[in-house]
């Protein structure tokens, strides 16, 4: 066997993989669950989605992962697969023999989930109990159109693996049809998707994610996750972080009959945003809808897109960051991190007017309160409302760790929160806070708080800090 480790640090692939801080398993989800994944043969690019998987199960947090090239060899030693909790089938081959067999099918009946991956269904035809831990199978009359992009609809949302998780948005992938059922298994659709005519399809929705039992085991199964041989275009089924995550949780309810992975991915609304009027501001790609300040375009250099972050270098130049609409009253959710000492912050109701967005923007502090000398004053430490109010009672994540901050404005009342806490608390129409603003440096700024929209602004400060999972609603 390979471990798993050993084997993504050989592969040459490359692709995005669960985001690992948006993986931490829930408290009290217990020690890492030990899973195989069986492959060595496939019609599929098995050498490139074996650590593609591994990778993404890996950096969920949850799992322990050993990968068999060999099932035969592996599988015929039934005192030591008995660790496992989950087998992950990434196989379309030859048949492994009567002991591995026998010790598949004994495992899965004994309680060892099955999570099985795209071909992994076309595999064994004729042999019965496969079929009938799989379910859904590639069999004579079943196809698929064209490779595209399509949408995958989570239908029943009352199962551990679904429950709150967000449709995957314009997935790239194969989609199978007429996927033939294994007569008298019982199965539960979880997720769809329609295959369209115009693709290649059937015109109608086909399974995406079943789920089904045999024995005491517990089978998760979608056919999604294609990437063909030597066709680089179709890798990019394992560069959504989304496919990744449906694994992972997939893997666990069959591993533990309980999901503690997250439901919400950076850079992606939840079940609830979506339904209370949340929309992206950046979706972890692309720079669209943002622009240097009171300049047309995204700056040159200095800012960037890593790991699915807007950030901005250590002296990389490039000034601030404007989005380009504009915001009345709205809701600002947002994730951010710092380097060691770095000082940024995000600044609402911006102008373009004067020669920088402090100018007219008040400001939510972004800081290293340990190491930057902003930290030592309460009023320009992390989360405040800069030069004005401290933030109260909040608790900041250590440097290089990500924390959530939210800003919420009505008229000109303001909240800033951190982390789940709300930690500033001003009208800044009133005859207190403008006492405030006089005693401070904006005194010499009259057009400061004062305009009724404007935009949203990223500093660049000289640090290097990274933005993420921007998303607002209008008020």
């Amino acid at each position: 066997m390979v471990n798993a480790l050993a084997w993504t640090l050989l592969s040459i692939g490359g692709g995005a993989a669960l985001p690992q801080a948006a993986a931490r398993p829930a408290a009290g989800s217990g020690d890492k669950v030990p899973v195989l994944l069986i492959s060595g043969q496939n019609n599929h690019d098995w050498q490139y989605t074996n650590p593609k998987i591994a990778e993404g199960l890996l950096q969920s947090g949850r799992f322990d992962v050993d990968i068999t090239l060999e099932p035969a060899k592996t599988l015929a030693d039934a005192a030591a697969i008995a660790k496992y909790r989950c087998f992950v089938l990434n196989y379309n081959g030859e048949r492994w023999g009567a002991a591995a067999e026998q010790n598949f099918v004994a495992a899965v009946k004994g309680g060892t989930g099955v999570s099985v991956i795209h071909a992994a269904n076309n595999a064994f035809e004729g042999w019965t109990e496969y079929e009938q831990i799989v379910a859904d199978l590639w069999r004579a009359g079943t196809g698929h159109g064209r490779y595209h992009a399509f949408d995958v609809r989570m239908i029943d949302r009352d199962h551990p693996i679904t429950r709150g998780l967000p449709d995957l948005k314009s997935h790239p992938d194969e989609l199978y049809h007429n996927l033939v059922h294994t007569p008298g298994v019982e199965t539960r659709v979880l997720a769809v998707a329609h295959s369209a005519k115009e693709t290649g399809g059937t015109g109608k929705d086909e399974p995406m994610a079943i789920v089904l039992h045999y024995g005491a085991g517990r089978i998760f199964h979608t056919p999604l996750g294609h990437v063909w041989p030597g066709d680089v275009a179709s890798r990019a089924t394992f560069d959504n972080p989304a496919l990744h995550l449906l694994i992972a949780r997939g893997t666990e309810w069959a591993a533990t009959g309980a999901v503690t992975l997250p439901t919400v991915l950076p850079n992606q609304l939840s079940l609830d945003e979506e339904k209370e009027g949340f929309r992206l501001l950046f979706d972890g790609k692309s720079s669209k809808g943002w622009r240097g300040f009171a300049k047309p375009e995204f700056p040159a250099q200095g800012w960037s897109i890593v790991d699915g972050a807007l950030h901005v270098a250590a002296g990389g130049g490039g000034g601030d960051l404007v989005t380009s609409e504009q915001f009345g009253d709205f809701e600002l959710r947002f994730e951010w991190k710092v380097a060691a000492g770095a000082n940024s912050g995000v600044m609402y109701r911006v102008a373009e007017t004067q020669q920088a967005p402090w100018q007219t923007g008040p400001e939510y502090q972004v800081l290293d309160d340990a190491l930057h000398g902003d930290g030592k004053e309460p009023k320009t430490a992390a989360a405040a409302l800069y030069a004005l109010v401290a933030a109260d009672g909040k608790a900041l994540a250590p440097v290089g760790e990500w924390n959530e901050g939210r800003i919420v404005v009505r008229g000109w009342h303001v909240e800033h929160w951190l982390n789940g806490q709300k930690v500033v608390d001003l009208d800044l129409a009133t005859a207190d806070a403008k006492a405030k603003v006089a005693a401070s440096k904006f005194a010499a700024m009259p057009h400061f708080a004062t305009q009724p929209r404007g935009h949203l602004a990223l500093q660049d400060h000289g640090d290097a800090v990274w933005f993420r999972s921007l998303r607002v609603r209008d008020l």
